[in-house]
Parts: structure tokens; sequence; C-alpha cells
């Protein structure tokens, strides 16, 4: 088996499988961004949960999903296929959203957002794997730029869909604690058709058979040196909740709201795959620290804003720091590490970043509750900057370097 560096050929079926999982996720986009723009309005309004417990409930999902992203991480490795995780997470999505709509208090709400979490963390990483091991070297970043472009487009069509059917509630006078729960049993019966993509549309490729293989391979240094900045960076990551919150209290009402996200996500989608593209020339170090300084600008123009038109241009601007670094990150950990241990690494940056979300969601429902709502993001901003500072800083200590080649009784496709 040829060590990352060197795999230059893309392997058989790897475009099919690339598209399968974009258009997997382009569905578990829309059922995900059906319930994101809503949850908080719905937590706080009808469910009567302050800001500080939908700091916990957010950090939960993170948390939970970040835990067992590095044990499907190291599952994904042993697996000789993908799919049977990826299925498993999903459903556990389905169950955690639908049980949303008859949660009575907030422990009902911890539990569910747990279950939701504990799926998208069994799913991650065998979803970047496939991604990861159906490009060549030459042409990951765009690989994981189009499969990043169908998840955000379908997080594209969930808010418009969520307008659309927010309108109809309202002329109808449904009371909005059903239409609540009714839009929540729908973003959840989303994921049959992403299940069933996953299971007839993907093709796996080739799987080194020995579970030793991902055990002994070792991770790069310059891996653990970008999970710990990526770390650092993730302290100022709080939920997107607290952005619609922001939105909302800057005035934008609850129909204009799914649009302001709707508009983030048609900026990101455009943009993951020129910017994956990009990453495959100019290298993936100098698009993640525009987007990390993007970032810290957002959510200092979030902390400066108000009224409610400079919500628009500030979610727009959201969405570029999504475009240069989600699936680029992705990218350079796939460059920096073998396939035989892409799962775990992918799990232990996953891991990292996520369970940093939880102090990050404390905090900022805090600072909102005690200082106001301009402080979580000038906190955010702060913290963001620092990241691109340690990003310059390392730089040179960042590249990839060469992943160890397992020993021949080993060889993939053995």
């Amino acid at each position: 088996m040829a060590d990352a560096a060197s795999e230059t050929e893309p392997p058989e079926g790897g475009r099919r499988t690339v598209l399968a999982v974009g258009f997997a996720s382009f569905f578990g986009g829309i059922s995900q961004d059906i319930v994101i723009p809503i949850l908080p309005l719905y937590l706080t309004q009808i469910l009567g949960l302050d800001k500080a417990l939908i700091g916990v409930a957010d950090g939960l999902v993170t948390a939970a999903s970040s835990a067992f992203k590095i044990i499907a991480g190291r599952l994904s490795d042993r697996f000789p296929q993908q799919r049977p995780l990826v299925v498993a997470g999903y459903a556990l999505s389905m169950i955690g959203r639908a049980g949303l709509a008859f949660a009575v208090g907030p422990l009902a709400v911890f539990g569910l957002r747990f279950t939701d979490g504990v799926g998208k963390g069994v799913k991650d990483p065998p979803k970047d794997v496939l991604v990861a091991n159906a490009a060549s070297s030459t042409r990951r970043g765009r690989s994981f730029g189009i499969a990043r472009m169908l998840d955000t487009f379908g997080s594209a069509v969930g808010p418009l869909i969520l307008s659309g059917l927010l309108f109809l509630f309202i002329q109808g006078k449904v009371a909005s604690s059903d239409y609540y729960r009714w839009l929540l049993v729908i973003s959840a019966l989303v994921l049959i058709v992403t299940i069933t993509i996953v299971i007839f549309g993907i093709r796996e490729t080739r799987r080194v058979r020995s579970t030793a293989v991902a055990v002994r391979t070792p991770l790069a240094r310059s891996y653990y040196l970008f999970v710990a900045i990526a770390g650092v960076f993730a302290l100022a990551n709080s939920s997107d909740a607290f952005l619609i919150l922001r939105a909302q209290n800057l005035g934008l009402g609850v129909i204009a709201i799914p649009l302001a996200y709707a508009v983030m996500n048609v900026i990101y989608g455009s943009l993951a795959l020129p910017a994956g593209i990009l990453s495959d020339r100019l290298g993936r170090l100098p698009l993640i620290t525009i987007g990390w300084a993007a970032y810290a600008l957002c959510y200092l123009g979030f902390a400066v804003a108000g009224s409610a038109w400079e919500v628009w241009p500030l979610f727009a601007f959201y969405g570029v720091y999504y475009a240069v670094t989600e699936g680029v990150s992705k990218a350079l950990i796939a460059d920096t590490v073998g396939p035989t241990a892409r799962g775990r690494a992918f799990g232990i940056y996953n891991t990292v970043v996520g369970l940093a979300a939880l102090p990050a969601g404390l905090l900022a429902g805090a600072l909102w509750d005690g200082f106001g709502p301009s402080a979580p993001f000038y906190c955010s901003a702060g913290i963001a900057a620092l990241a691109v500072v340690l990003l310059l800083a390392f730089r040179s200590r960042l590249r990839p370097a060469q992943v160890p080649t397992p020993a021949p009784d080993d060889a993939e496709g053995r």
C-alpha cells in the first residue's frame, strides 16, 4: 500500500462514492436545517428554557458527537464496510429529532439532543473516510469540496422549506406549539431518504484487511499540532443557536431567520468546491487561515450590530468561513494520515473540536445572560483571532509529513 502522499490515482468507483455521500448529506442537511433555525425558538418560547440551558443542550450534542466520533473512527478503521456505521448514525439522529416534538422538559431535551449527537458522531468519521479513500491526493480538496457543496446546498434548501411551512402554518392560524412539533417530525422523516441513498448508492472502495495496521500506524506530529490549534479555535466556535438568537434580538422576524440562514448556506455551498480546488493548488493552510480570520471578523460584526438588516450580510460572510475551512481541514488531515488510520485521525480531530463546544456553549450562554447579547460574540472573536495567530506562528510545522507505509504483508488489496 502506498503512503498518503503517493495516492495519485483515483480509486475505481470513487466518483460515484463521493457523489453518493454528497447526496446523502444533501438530504441530511435538509433535515438538520429544518430544525436548526427554529430549535432555539422552540426551546425558549414553547419549552421555556433559558439561554444557559440552550447552551448546555447544544453543548451536549457536540460533546456526545465528539465522544462517539473517536469510537466510530476506530471502528471505521477495522470494519470492512463503512455503510453500517453511517446508517446507524443517521437512524439515531432521526430518533433524536422526532423525539423533540414530544419533549416536555429540559431533561428530555438533553437526552434527545444527546441521542442526535451520538448519531452525528457515529456517522461522520466513516463518511469522511469514504470520501478520503475515494479521492486521489491531487483531487482530494475537490472531492471534499463536492461533498461539502451538496451537503450545504441541502442546508440551504432546508431553511427555504422551513420558511414555506412556517408561512403556511401561520396563515392557517396553527398554534405555534403545534407547528414547531410538526416541523421536528418532518425533519426526522427526511432522513429516510438519506438512509436509502447510503444503503443503495455508496460503492465501497477496497479496504485493508488487517485490523492491526491501524493500531500501530503512528500519526504525524503535524497532525497533532493542527488538532491542538483547532481545539483552541473551537473554544470560540459556540453553537450557531446563538447567531439565531442574536438575529431575533436584533429584530429579525421568525420567517426571515430561516431565510438568512439559507443565505449563509448558499454562500457556503457555492464556495465549497472552488475552495477545495484552490486548496489542491495553493495548499490547505492558507485557506484555513483565511476562514478562521473571516470567522473572527464575522463574530465581531455580530457583536457591534445594531439593527436587523445587518444580519443578512453577516450571515453571508459567515458562509465564507464555512466554505474555506470545513472540507479543506478534512483534506489536510487526509493528506497527513495514511488510509489505514484515517478513521482514527478524523475521530480524534472531531472529538477535540467537539468537546471544546461544551465549554464554548456554556461560556457563550453565561456571557449573554450576565453581560448582554454582544458579550459572547466579542469573546469568540478574540479567541478566533488567537487561533489565527497560532496558525501563522506554527505554519512551517503544520505541513503534512510523509506517512509511514505498512509492512508488505498488510498491503491493501491482499
